[in-house]
């Protein structure tokens, strides 16, 4: 299947008036009189939710009275917000890498082509807004789309995240995949001369990132639905308090009067009570004669669990995210945990499995192969207070797992002469005598011999000649 090009694109834009051929197939729009062979027997995969943005609407009627909540409503929600830009925003602050293993089986930072695109993958994100938007498609979408553009050698020169309910995966009657776009020219940021409209794309041109497949293998479900409910139900509650505190926190009541009171009258009371004794005009002084009386209706005791219930639904929200309630400053950090086990915990559980999958596609994509990977940098989330980090290099570098001016290094220290050799004690013997029981012990030192008759001869002599001359010294000095 051939991939798509510059001039391709360029192409298509001149003839999308009426038929084309691209990526070796004839194109047309939907409605158009032309279709390829293998584009004809194309079935849509229709999305499990009947569009995420329709409005929730618990009854017949009730969008007209102000009881719907919608997408950007949801969304909006503090806690759920928080967990959605948590995530996204940890992994956007994790820089790629082009990582290759040379002769020695070690991992080695190089820069190539890969690096650039990776670097600045189209004319308006930079990379950290991508891998934001790569995530944020993901989790609220279920499904992250990526169009790869190439250059006129077929080597990949953009990267661009399409909007996710602008994209319809399709499968042929021998089961390759494509993907239906559908911009319009207003929200169209695609290469130069992108065609707006309809276009079909083989699975080649696309990454396509996506949650658990409960429903279909080409479809994600994001965990939004799951946060979905809980999210609503503190968003009613919200609103209920608001509507209570914009009548300064009181209650409503029972305003009773003498019996025989008309209709007419009692609804007549009642406007007046209303109009001049509720929201900014509460705590007034009313004076209504006829013998009528206000009683104020009390709370009752649910009424005070709140709170409680509100903590409830924003863990549940907290849970298809994998993202523990401190995280997003709902409760406590738990008695006992450092803070390298608070976002060791965190890594494993709402952010690797994003990562990984990121990395894996990318590769798939861009056609990288070992020896040649794409990483995310872990330093910027797993990075350690200085104190600590002196620690662990401290301790590599005495143990001989690292060289000092390595532990130098990660404190932007520049390196000491002498200091790229690993230094060991020297009690410490190499594995392979230990393990063949082979150590040599050093042997103890040879006695020294008693002196002879001459050297004691001569050391009296000695001593006798250095007294003699200190006596000497001593009188005539």
């Amino acid at each position: 299947m051939n991939t798509i090009t510059a001039p391709a694109l360029r192409a298509c834009a001149k003839c999308w008036a009426g038929n084309m051929r691209l990526f070796g197939f004839d194109i047309a729009r939907a409605n158009g009189p032309l279709l390829s062979t293998r584009e004809k027997s194309l079935t849509p995969i229709n999305d499990w939710r009947g569009g995420w943005r329709t409005i929730l609407e618990p009854f017949t009627g009730a969008w007209q009275r102000n009881i719907e909540e919608k997408t950007e409503t949801v969304l909006c929600y503090p806690t759920l917000y928080a967990c959605l830009d948590s995530i996204s925003s940890d992994i956007g602050k994790l820089p790629f890498t082009v990582r290759k293993q040379n002769e020695k089986n070690i991992w080695e930072t190089v820069r190539n082509n890969t690096t650039r695109l990776l670097e600045h993958p189209n004319h308006y994100q930079t990379e950290q807004q991508f891998r934001e938007c790569w995530i944020l498609s993901k989790l609220i979408h279920g499904n992250t789309y990526v169009l790869i553009a190439r250059d006129g050698r077929g080597n990949p020169q953009f990267l661009y995240i399409l909007d996710a309910t602008r994209v319809l995966p399709m499968v042929s009657e021998s089961g390759e995949v494509f993907y239906q776009i559908n911009y319009s020219n207003a929200s169209n940021l695609l290469p130069t001369d992108y065609p707006a409209g309809q276009l079909v794309i083989p699975a080649s041109e696309i990454i396509h990132d996506r949650m658990n497949t409960f429903h279909h293998p080409l479809i994600g479900v994001p965990p939004i639905c799951a946060a979905n409910w809980p999210a609503v139900k503190n968003l009613k509650i919200l609103r209920n308090s608001t509507v209570f505190f914009s009548n300064g926190a009181t209650p409503g009541g029972l305003l009773t009067g003498p019996a025989g009171m008309s209709e007419g009258d009692a609804e007549q009371v009642k406007n007046y009570w209303n109009t001049e004794f509720t929201n900014d005009k509460a705590g007034k002084v009313a004076v209504i004669g006829a013998d009528m009386k206000f009683t104020s209706f009390a709370f009752k005791s649910v009424d005070s669990q709140m709170v409680e219930q509100m903590r409830y639904s924003d863990e549940q929200i907290c849970q298809p995210f994998g993202v523990s309630p401190f995280i997003v400053g709902i409760g406590s950090i738990p008695s006992g945990m450092k803070a390298d086990d608070m976002m060791g915990l965190y890594y494993q559980r709402a952010l690797q499995k994003h990562i990984e999958a990121m990395e894996a596609l990318l590769n798939q994509g861009l056609g990288l192969g070992y020896p040649m990977t794409v990483e995310l940098d872990l330093e910027p989330l797993l990075r350690m207070d200085p104190q600590r980090r002196a620690e662990v290099w401290g301790k590599l570098a005495n143990d001989g797992v690292a060289t000092p001016n390595e532990s130098r290094l990660s404190f932007n220290l520049a390196p000491l002469e002498g200091g790229d050799t690993v230094y060991m004690q020297q009690q410490d013997y190499p594995l392979d005598q230990v393990r063949q029981n082979k150590i040599l012990v050093p042997a103890d030192p040879e006695p020294t011999p008693p002196p002879t008759e001459e050297q004691r001869s001569l050391a009296a002599e000695l001593w006798q000649h250095k007294a003699l001359s200190a006596a000497h010294g001593a009188l005539y000095d």
